[in-house]
């Protein structure tokens, strides 16, 4: 620590630079930071603020999903860090079974032609770990380079020691409770990438179809045909049964007859089921294919019907289907098999239907639903206690309309297939025994069947579902189930910041493995965020062109940028549709800052802050000794950091950055800075400049403390080159990081600034900051009053003009006569004479007016009142034709039905503003004249 002290406070006597190198900048800082172990949590037993990062894949790549939650987590963790919290934010990374399995073989068959089974399950395992040891580190660095304060000592890999255990034990325990069991059922096969996945896995699009009306034959019944519809004609090859509706009168007579099944020889039931066939849909008749359809699969079972698989693993037409469709692809059957039924008339009719056509979420093929024999777990009684945890409030979801789908898919869970045949993965702990067939489920490979004792035994050749060690994520990070875990310490978790679509895939199994294994749920808060689009409002894919790469954001315009944007839109629940304009708008906003300090930085020579602050803060009068826009900065500033936390604390971090960019913006730079150069130039009286320069730097010390957890690293470089006082912050790191928070809650209602300032309550509250306030917000309308007077008359900005302010309320002139100095100063005006309810503002005099006064701006010996007249008529002449076609457009109704509404609302609008400026206008013409 020492190295690092010394590095920090000697850069208070560096001069600023000129122009802000945030790539500089930025390097520096986090090395310093990572380096120093300043993003572990602190010691102690006070409260802790806990977060996991989302673990991304291990091969990935940043994109701006990933940056948007770092952006978020990364805030959020490093204000509780400050508000002295034991922060702990836990990386690590997926080992993504499918997507790496996918990528190593891609680069196996580029490079040597092979595919994995020609080199064999070990040799190609070897592959995958070299391939993660080679660009498992890139997703880490980028987030570094975004400045996560990540506690990089406690990396997790979803395949180390620590999570292979914890695996093995969640496995084990779900088990013996006989909530994991293996059993031939219907699922999910992804034959592109060969194995099987979960409902979740499986994306759905609406496309348009068709229903094809077959005619079976009725055994027995030469004249009679069984009309079905059905929208995969080829699976009709492998029916068990036709269905109809036992209540269905037109087919009653036909109940336990037989059909003969077109192209196959077949014959089959026909059944009756009140569950799979619903009246008035189709022909009223349903064919039953148990092994290729959920529904018939149940059906099945209810009937005991036969399961003919008639497509094989590899998406292809297999026996018993005739031989002729042998071989083919479910397309290629498809349209041999209707061209069959037609060449032999059974094929009835065909019609357009809308229909829903599942797709591996990976691999992209139309996923088909094929028997086999996998693992499962019984979610149901996982899920109930998860769902009570929520609508007690245990853990609560916000935005808060993302419960409802949490209630409804947990509600309505179905088992989860949890086997995957593949190679990358947890290898599931079972053991086949090949003399007698018992499995034996173990958490220490065994050496001989549990049943009969046999060595003969073999490892299930399955992995788990990625999502099966991803769930037990928050358990894993902090070292479960080892006797030596920080459970104790950091669980539950304080926060899980991910995006909406996965709220299912992992938040519900978190919330279920979590409850599960330690009886508290895993996190105290789910905070969903939007999804970031392209700048064309599409989700962003390579395809469409239009990907947005962080880092390339980073590179261009400095990771506090891009955190500052992404910041503003956090609050975004429909999708955020990116604008590398508005990046580099915040740019502009951090060298505003950089700037504004460096200004700052020149003024400040000679500075006692600790006699500042014992001289104003800690005297009973000392506020007397500010100016009225030192008070008004003064309590601004603190007005923001409490706004800020209140804010952060509703998860409304756009709301958050919002007001800080207006106040850094505009009330410092373009208002206060202005009004305190005065005060501030070297000649000015040396206790108004000292007075002045204490507030100065107390305000950058604030708005820096404030901004750090957003944009830290051009705060913590600014911080360092700016006058602070002697005492030591409490963490004695002597970096903006740790240092804290403004505001923190003292005993019972008094709050007090845990840094620059103490009592805040108390300056807030005082009636000279009050009226500090008001005064200034009297001098802007003044200012720019003026501004916008001497623009309506083309008067140059930079003429100096005599400016005039009238009221009638005692109080607001006794304000304006406190602001009229430094109004006038900072207006850059003649002069500026303050009216009362005696005097009246002279008749050839332009008007505005604001709250409870007047601004008058004499023109005579300005402008020339003869031309000003008739440009005035002319103009009001050329408006007034300009509105009157507006109006009668407006009263058009077809114009009004035809239009889109954003054009109306647009000729609205500026309806709105030709009625303003002409009535403006028109009483500047009626003084003039």
């Amino acid at each position: 620590m020492p190295g690092l002290l010394w590095q920090v406070h000697a850069m208070s006597d560096q001069e600023f630079a000129k122009v802000y190198e945030p790539a500089t900048v930025e390097k520096r800082w986090y090395a310093q930071w990572r380096d120093n172990d300043l993003f572990s949590p602190a010691e102690g037993d006070g409260p802790h603020f806990t977060c996991v990062l989302p673990p991304p894949n291990v091969t990935g790549r940043l994109h701006m999903g990933h940056a948007l939650t770092a952006t978020i987590e990364d805030t959020l963790v490093r204000w509780h860090r400050m508000r002295g919290a034991r922060a702990l934010w836990l990386p690590g990374t997926d080992h993504a079974g499918i997507a790496t399995q996918v990528m190593v073989e891609r680069d196996l068959l580029a490079r040597e032609n092979k595919s994995r089974h020609e080199i064999g399950r070990e040799a190609f395992l070897e592959r995958v770990w070299d391939w993660k040891q080679a660009h498992g580190g890139i997703i880490d660095r980028q987030h570094e380079a975004l400045g996560a304060s990540l506690d990089w000592s406690r990396y997790r890999f979803t395949m180390d020691e620590v999570s292979s255990r914890a695996v093995r034990e969640a496995f084990v325990r779900l088990h013996e409770q006989g909530l994991i069991y293996r059993d031939y059922r219907l699922i999910n096969w992804d034959w592109g990438s060969h194995t099987a996945l979960s409902d979740l896995e499986v994306e759905h699009e609406e496309t348009q179809g068709s229903l094809w009306h077959i005619a079976y034959p009725v055994a027995g019944r030469p004249d009679t045909k069984l009309v079905v519809a059905t929208t995969r004609p080829e699976t009709m090859l492998g029916d068990a049964a036709v269905a109809v509706h036992p209540d269905d009168e037109r087919y009653q007579h036909l109940i336990g007859e037989r059909v003969k099944l077109p192209l196959t020889g077949r014959e089959v039931p026909i059944i009756a089921d009140a569950i799979l066939v619903k009246v008035g849909f189709g022909t009223g008749a349903v064919k039953v294919t148990p092994a290729h359809d959920q529904n018939d699969f149940e059906t099945g079972k209810r009937h005991d019907l036969e399961l003919i698989q008639i497509i094989d693993f590899d998406g292809k037409i297999q026996a018993p289907a005739p031989e002729k469709y042998v071989g083919l692809t479910v397309k290629q059957a498809r349209a041999a098999v209707l061209a069959d039924l037609e060449a032999e008339g059974l094929l009835v009719k065909t019609e357009a239907h809308a229909l829903s056509i599942g797709r591996s979420q990976r691999s992209g093929v139309i996923v088909e639903p094929l028997p086999s024999f996998q693992w499962f777990v019984d979610v149901g009684p996982l899920a109930g206690p998860a769902i009570e945890a929520v609508r007690s409030g245990a853990t609560v979801i916000y935005p808060e309309h993302r419960a409802a789908d949490y209630f409804r898919w947990m509600e309505n869970i179905r088992d989860w297939c949890i086997s995957r045949q593949l190679w990358w993965g947890h290898r599931i702990p079972a053991w086949h025994c090949d003399e007698c067939g018992h499995i034996t489920v173990a958490r220490e490979d065994p050496s001989a069947c549990a049943g009969c004792g046999s060595a003969a035994i073999h490892q299930d050749e399955d992995v788990l579902d990625t999502w099966f060690s991803s769930g037990l994520w928050p358990l894993t990070t902090l070292g479960w189930p080892a006797e030596d875990s920080e459970l104790d310490r950091f669980y539950p978790t304080s926060l899980m910041e991910t995006g909406w679509d996965i709220l299912f895939f992992w938040v519900a199994r978190m919330m279920m493995f979590g409850l599960h294994f330690t009886g508290q749920v895993p996190f105290r808060t789910v905070y969903l965020h939007s999804m970031v689009l392209g700048e064309d409002g599409q989700k962003m894919s390579k395809t469409k062109g239009n990907v947005v790469d962080p880092v390339e954001l980073v590179d261009a315009y400095g990771a506090d940028a891009l955190r500052f944007y992404l910041c503003t839109m956090a609050g975004q629940e429909t999708g955020i549709v990116f604008s590398r304009a508005r990046v580099e708008g915040y740019r502009n906003f951090c060298n505003k800052l950089w700037n504004a300090a460096r200004f700052a930085s020149m003024k400040l020579d000679g500075l006692d802050l600790d006699r500042w602050r014992a001289e104003v803060l800690d005297a009973d009068d000392g506020l007397a000794r500010l100016s009225i826009a030192d008070r008004w900065i003064l309590g601004r500033a603190l007005e923001l950091a409490e706004g800020f936390a209140a804010q952060l604390d509703g998860w409304r971090l756009d709301l958050a950055a919002h007001a800080a960019y207006q106040f850094v913006w505009h009330e410092l730079c373009d208002w206060y800075l202005e009004l305190a150069k005065r005060r501030l130039a070297a000649d000015a009286d040396p206790a108004e400049r000292a007075a002045t320069q204490g507030t100065l730097a107390t305000v950058f010390d604030l708005v820096l403390r404030v901004l750090h957890p957003m944009i830290p690293f051009i705060t913590e470089e600014i911080w360092q080159r700016l006058p602070k006082a002697s005492q030591p912050e409490a963490s004695g790191s002597g970096t903006l990081m740790m240092a804290a928070w403004p505001l923190s809650e003292g005993e019972g209602a008094s709050r007090t600034m845990a840094g620059p300032v103490h009592a805040v309550g108390s300056i807030l509250t005082d009636a000279r900051v009050t009226e500090a306030q008001r005064d200034i917000e009297r001098l802007i309308a003044v200012v720019t009053s003026h501004r916008m007077l001497k623009a309506e008359s083309k008067i140059s900005p930079a003429q100096p003009v005599e400016v005039l302010v009238r009221s009638d309320d005692p109080e607001i002139l006794a304000s304006l006569e406190r602001i009229r100095e430094p109004a006038s100063f900072v207006g850059r005006m003649q002069s500026l004479t303050v009216l009362g309810r005696d005097a009246s503002l002279p008749k050839q005099c332009s008007v505005a007016v604001v709250a409870g006064f007047e601004v008058g701006l004499p023109l005579e010996g300005l402008v020339d009142l003869d031309e000003e007249r008739a440009r005035l008529t002319k103009d009001i002449a050329k408006k007034r034709k300009e509105l009157g076609g507006l109006d009668k457009k407006l009263a058009n109704e077809k114009f009004l039905q035809r239009a889109p509404a954003e054009v109306v609302a647009k000729e609205r609008l500026r309806q709105a503003d030709l009625r303003d400026n002409l009535a403006k206008q028109q009483a500047l013409l009626d003084r003039l004249s």
